[in-house]
């Protein structure tokens, strides 16, 4: 064994968008990180994850990504479904705010990874290591020990804390924790193609097609991405033969049986099955979990390199946290909790829309051909035909950082193309801020991702001194006024903010709590469980 023994506050094992997001995250708030990846360099060929939900690029414009990938990106804020030769139905998406950015954005994974790699390059305490295999995972009571293996030998490394993103075949990594990764793989095969073609009026839409003519019993997706390339996914019989099809000339007839007799280029081509699956544990001990090698997903619905974001976002300020001393360990357990129940919830709603996509017997095919068939006619049972719900932030709602409020109820799934009532457990909607003196953000996420953030009413006496500030928590803390924000009352009417109540927002912009004109103790013990302070919570609180 040799080779040199290099340290950090954090390792993130792979160098895919979910590690890279989540290495620039902690390189914001002051962590040193050791990024490994097992590859020689990076992969650059093929769409792959092109989707990107508006709330991930809103995360990403924190470590300066987000506007860049959005004005790279193909915009599109319209879904049309349609059944053999007729459109069945569309749906805008809905913006509880007034957001930086649109729905949805469209670019392949290879250039959203190839931005991150030049911001990553750009930042010091990030040190970046390809060609490291990770071949051991041993954590312990005080941290982690990793092995590496490199053309050069083997070696150890230590660190406080490791979060793996090493994608979906990492079964090593599961035993190596005691993990389970439980769950059932699809036998239909998807056939992908990213063409270039001009197809006009196809560029700013989503579209799904059941059962068309030119892919009898099955489903057709179109998805546009920048430089006229548009990316298809046919599904296709468990024994499909890509290559056969390519020399016989059945995948130019495919191609050509959508886009009728235009010029065309194939850039990429792939076939693929589906898997639904979930760790059993996304934290073990001073490992976690993100991404891929946590949980995988049909991708109808654009669910997989989203949710991973957000678990990248959840862990980096958790990790952070614990690391400045400005949480308690114990904040580490929510991690598990709200992701797990978000994968949870991806889950059965990426297996809803494969049951419906892929019938697995005759009951469950003549359901869908009658909804089908309804919805012809029928507007009342659209919300019943599945062509996958579209990514949306999770909400927290059994979140042990969350302070209940009984006048603001749990949230629960909104509406398709909605979003959830502000409260708490509930992502904070984003909007544009009054340019008050000395603030550090223009927009409210923007702001809140700076630490811990209170939104006062109107009602609530300001300022707060910097002395009972300090006193109530050590993390990063700011107080301002809703009106202050937006003199015209704009914030305080998108939150539904009555007088006298004071938000918690936490540094992921989520609601943690919704207190009613509070008194010192209530807000210490609600930022006493926001920062995983539990046991002094139930114990009462200091004098």
């Amino acid at each position: 064994m040799h080779g040199p023994e290099h340290t950090a506050d954090v390792a993130v094992l792979g160098n895919g968008p979910v590690g890279q997001t989540a290495a620039l995250l902690l390189a914001r708030w002051g962590m040193s990180v050791l990024l490994l990846d097992q590859r020689p360099a990076r992969d650059e060929i093929g769409s792959k994850a092109i989707c990107q939900q508006r709330d991930v690029l809103d995360i990403w414009a924190q470590i300066g990504a987000g506007q860049r990938i959005a004005a790279e990106g193909v915009t599109w804020s319209t879904a049309r479904t349609f059944y053999r030769d007729q459109e069945l139905f569309s749906y805008p998406i809905h913006d509880p705010g007034e957001s930086l950015f649109p729905p949805f954005v469209n670019i392949s994974q290879c250039r959203t990874e190839q931005i991150l790699d030049e911001l990553i390059d750009q930042t010091a305490p990030i040190d970046v290591r390809w060609n490291h295999e990770v071949t051991e995972l041993v954590p312990d009571a005080n941290g982690v020990r990793i092995r590496c293996v490199t053309a050069e030998g083997q070696f150890d490394v230590r660190v406080p804390y490791a979060l793996a993103c090493t994608g979906a075949r990492t079964g090593w990594l599961h035993a190596a924790l005691g993990i389970t990764f439980d769950g059932k793989s699809f036998d239909d095969r998807f056939l992908i193609c990213d063409i270039r073609a001009e197809l006009t009026g196809w560029r700013a839409e989503r579209r799904f097609y059941f059962d068309p003519s030119w892919n009898p019993g099955r489903q057709v997706l179109v998805h546009p991405c920048p430089d006229s390339t548009f990316r298809i996914d046919w599904q296709v019989p468990a024994d499909y033969d890509l290559a056969s099809e390519r020399r016989d000339g059945g995948l130019d007839r495919r191609i050509r049986a959508i886009i009728g007799d235009l010029p065309y280029e194939i850039v990429w081509s792939t076939v693929y099955r589906f898997h639904s699956r979930l760790a059993s544990q996304l934290r073990a001990g001073r490992v976690l979990l993100a991404g891929d090698c946590a949980h995988l997903y049909a991708p109808f619905g654009a669910r997989g390199l989203n949710s991973g974001v957000a678990d990248a976002e959840n862990a980096a300020w958790k990790l952070a946290f614990v690391l400045q001393g400005w949480g308690a360990p114990e904040l580490l357990d929510s991690y598990h909790l709200e992701r797990h129940a978000a994968a949870r919830e991806n889950l059965a709603i990426t297996t809803a829309t494969m049951d419906f996509l892929v019938p697995h017997n005759e009951t469950q095919r003549e359901y869908r051909r009658s909804i089908l068939d309804q919805a012809r006619t029928d507007a009342s049972v659209h919300e019943k035909v599945d062509s996958g719900r579209l990514s949306e932030p999770f909400w927290y709602a059994d979140s042990p950082l969350n302070t209940p409020n009984p006048r603001r109820p749990r949230p629960d799934r909104p509406p398709r193309g909605r979003a959830c009532a502000p409260g708490p457990g509930v992502l904070v909607p984003d909007m544009p801020l009054h340019a008050t003196s000395g603030l550090p953000a223009s927009r409210l996420r923007e702001l809140a991702r700076n630490g811990i953030l209170l939104l006062a009413a109107d009602g609530v006496a300001l300022p707060l001194p910097p002395a009972t500030l300090s006193s109530l928590t050590p993390a990063p803390i700011r107080v301002l006024g809703m009106t202050e924000l937006t003199p015209d009352g704009s914030l305080a009417d998108c939150l539904t903010a009555e007088p006298g109540e004071l938000w918690i927002i936490r540094p992921d912009g989520y609601i943690a709590a919704v207190l009613r004109q509070p008194e010192l103790p209530e807000l210490h013990a609600a930022l006493y469980r926001l920062t995983g302070m539990h046991d002094r919570v139930v114990a009462g609180l200091p004098n």
